[in-house]
C-alpha cells in the first residue's frame, strides 16, 4: 500500500516543461501526477520497489557474524555520553 506525501518543490524551467509534457501525454491532472508517473516508469533503474529476500538474509547473517565475533554489548545513554565526552 503506498502512502501519499505532500512536497513543495523548486525546479528549473526545463524540468517544469518536461513534467508538463508528461502531464499532457498521459492526460494527468497536474505536474505532481506527472512526477509520480515519471518515478513509476524510471524509478526502478535506481531503487528497488521492495527489499529482496536475499538482501535481508545477508544483513541478518552479517549482524550474526558481528555479534559472534564481538559479542552483544548493550550500552546506556550515560555510557555513550561518557565515551563521547572523553574525546
Amino acid at each position: 500500500m503506498s502512502k501519499t506525501i505532500t512536497m513543495n518543490l523548486k525546479t528549473t524551467d526545463y524540468v517544469s516543461r518536461v513534467l508538463g509534457v508528461i502531464k499532457e501525454k498521459y492526460g494527468l491532472r497536474d505536474k505532481g501526477e506527472a512526477l509520480t508517473r515519471f518515478a513509476e516508469d524510471y524509478g526502478e533503474d535506481f531503487v528497488d520497489r521492495e527489499v529482496k529476500e536475499e538482501v535481508i538474509k545477508e544483513v541478518i547473517e552479517s549482524c550474526n557474524r558481528h555479534i559472534k565475533k564481538y559479542g552483544f554489548r548493550s550500552r546506556t545513554v550515560a555510557d555513550i555520553r561518557k565515551k563521547i565526552e572523553a574525546k
